[in-house]
């Protein structure tokens, strides 16, 4: 914390909830920690196991992370991650998916053609 110059005074803490797995523990114990970075905004919410102490370790973990990324101008990469995966989920145009299963078909004939008996 030291070497990126963020003091605890700049961090506000605060707990909440978990949601998912857990059962009455969850529903009882609010071991999701949330921080906030004052001064740069940086906003992170942890619920990662069941243990509230080791939610705020690991919160601060990433607190930490978020904030170098941000002052190595690393979010830059990081957008171009996320667009990658976007494109990669966008769904396909009708040509691409007509050429695709022309493909398929093409294969289909080629294998069938194989077979044993079909020359008959």
């Amino acid at each position: 914390m030291a070497a990126l110059g963020v003091s605890e005074a700049d961090i506000a803490e605060s707990f909440v909830r978990s949601g998912g797995h857990g059962g009455q523990n969850v529903n009882k114990v609010s071991t999701c920690v949330m921080l906030l970075h004052q001064p740069t905004g940086v906003a992170v919410k942890c619920q990662e196991t069941r243990q509230q102490g080791l939610n705020r370790y690991l919160a601060r973990r990433l607190l930490l992370d978020k904030i170098e990324e941000k002052k190595n101008g690393c979010i830059a990469a990081r957008r171009a991650e996320i667009e990658k995966i976007r494109r990669q989920k966008r769904k396909r145009s009708r040509r691409a998916k007509n050429k695709m299963l022309a493909d398929k078909s093409r294969h289909s004939d080629k294998k069938a053609s194989r077979r044993p008996g079909a020359g008959e």
